[in-house]
Parts: structure tokens; C-alpha cells; sequence
């Protein structure tokens, strides 16, 4: 029995590996790179690595067996048709008869076209037959702290999600809830909503990084369609641009705030405040 894992270097995939490292033994994890030389690290640890791309089916042939457990770590080529690259590894996981394929989702409160990928796949997921686990994870604090840069160098906060709320927690959380499950008993055909214990908004984001910074920076809330220019002024593709606006839209409308307790309660302790996610990206 192996406990697989698909996107394994990828910002994610490198927590979810760490973690696993210390529940089970390094000949149990197998990792799946698209670059062999990638994997070196983990590889020198006792990590199995499997060499598969997504964008080539026969790459996954034969790389799961019966009884392994998998974690779909959702790909990140947007313009790639991504329900169809997952679709591969669900095809995969159903031909070996693996005991559970966990994916990393997105919020069911999610209507923005973030989403779209996601809910795509998890039909597929459950059209499979393949017992499953959805990881519905919300938003990364990460996702924030690691765009500090413009932030300090005009210090403001611009974003166009009005006052909306965010339940985020650090990716290292959601890493930790997918060992959970892929280490635990009795998560099959679960749906697990994922998000921080705190939500708040960008005027408490701003406010704390003045604290913390001792500068003076404000949030200063946008149109969408202003965000969308900014973003592809900043050398974003705009259909890329677009869905990040879009999300900033949804959490206006609060579709980000997930108050089900999954997280916490997955992980055996309170998740990651965004206050201690930027302490550790000031620190660098």
C-alpha cells in the first residue's frame, strides 16, 4: 500500500510530503513528478517517485495499484482544460481499484469561475465510483503574505472584495488535513468544507500590517473591473486576471467565509491565523 501524491513539488504537494514524512515511512509515500530531477530531495529521504504528466495519459498507466490511497492535488494550468487532466488520474485510480482518492476542491459556497474546474471534476470524481474524499479547501493566507512586495513599496491593500470576509488558513493547515485523511480511517465518500477558524476582511488585513510594520497602510477597495486592469498591468494573463477579480467578487458576497469547523477539527488544533502568516513573510 502506497499513499500517493500528484503535484507533489508544487507549493501544496511540498507541505502535504514534509507532513506525511513524519506519520509514515518514506518507502509508503510515492511521489508524482512531472520532473524527475525535481524530486531529487525527496527522493534521497526514501521518497518513491513516479514520473507522470497529467497532459499524458499513458504516463499514469499502471502508476497506481490496488489499495493505494491518492491524493489529486488540483493542476494549476488553467488554460490546459484541467477537469480533463484530472480526469487522467481518476481514470488511473478507477482502473487500479485504489482504496481512496482524496482531490483538493474549492469551497461549495464558490459560484465564481474559479469554481467551474472544480465542481467539473468532482462529478467525475463521483461518477467514478472511485471512493473519494473532497477536500474543499479555501482560500491560502499565502495567497496574500506572498504578494507583500507592492503592497509595502505603495502601502495599500487593493483589492475589489468590498468588505466581504475570508475563512484563510496557511497552506501548511490544508496540508495537514490531507494527511489526516490519507493517514486516517473512515474518510471515504466524505465532503470536507476547509477554512479558517477567523475570517476577516482586507480593512483588518490592512490595519494589521500597519501594526506589524509600524507603517501606515490602508485598504483601498476597487471595482472588479478596475482589480482586472491592475492585475493585467501587473503582466497577469487577463483570463487569468478575470478569475482572480472574480474571486475577489465572490468574497464580497461572502462565498469565502466557511464557518463549518472542518479544518480545525481535521487537524486536531486551531488553524493558522493571518497575523502569524505575515509575521512569517516579514521575517522572510
Amino acid at each position: 500500500m502506497s499513499i500517493v501524491v500528484t503535484g507533489s513539488t508544487g507549493s501544496l504537494g511540498r507541505h502535504v510530503v514534509e507532513q506525511l514524512l513524519e506519520k509514515v515511512p518514506a518507502e509508503q509515500i510515492t511521489a508524482v513528478v512531472r520532473d524527475e530531477a525535481k524530486g531529487a530531495a525527496y527522493a534521497a529521504r526514501g521518497v518513491k517517485l513516479a514520473v507522470a504528466d497529467y497532459n499524458a495519459p499513458e504516463t499514469f498507466d499502471g502508476l497506481f495499484a490496488a489499495g493505494d490511497k491518492v491524493l489529486l492535488i488540483s493542476g494549476n494550468e488553467f488554460d490546459k482544460g484541467r477537469p480533463q487532466q484530472h480526469k487522467v488520474v481518476i481514470d488511473a485510480a478507477k482502473a487500479a481499484g485504489v482504496a481512496l482518492l482524496a482531490y483538493t476542491s474549492a469551497p461549495g459556497t464558490l459560484t465564481a469561475g474559479l469554481a467551474d474546474d472544480h465542481r467539473a471534476t468532482e462529478e467525475t470524481l463521483l461518477a467514478s465510483g472511485v471512493p473519494f474524499s473532497l477536500l474543499r479547501n479555501g482560500w491560502y493566507n499565502e495567497n496574500y503574505t506572498e504578494q507583500l512586495a507592492p503592497v509595502l513599496q505603495f502601502n495599500a491593500v487593493t483589492q475589489a472584495a468590498g468588505e466581504g470576509r475570508v475563512s484563510s488558513a496557511s497552506r501548511a493547515d490544508f496540508a495537514a488535513a490531507a494527511v489526516a485523511v490519507l493517514t486516517g480511517e473512515g474518510h471515504e465518500n466524505k465532503t470536507y468544507e476547509l477554512g479558517g477558524d477567523e475570517a476577516w476582511n482586507f480593512t483588518e488585513y490592512a490595519a494589521e500590517l500597519s501594526r506589524q510594520t509600524g507603517k501606515e497602510i490602508a485598504y483601498n477597495p476597487v471595482s472588479v473591473e478596475a482589480f482586472t486592469g491592475i492585475l493585467t498591468g501587473a503582466g497577469l494573463p487577463a483570463p487569468f486576471a478575470a478569475t482572480l477579480a472574480g474571486v475577489d467578487a465572490s468574497i464580497e458576497k461572502g462565498e469565502l467565509v466557511v464557518s463549518s469547523g472542518d479544518l480545525s477539527r481535521l487537524i486536531g488544533r486551531p488553524t493558522t491565523p493571518i497575523s502569524e502568516s505575515i509575521a512569517a513573510a516579514l521575517k522572510g
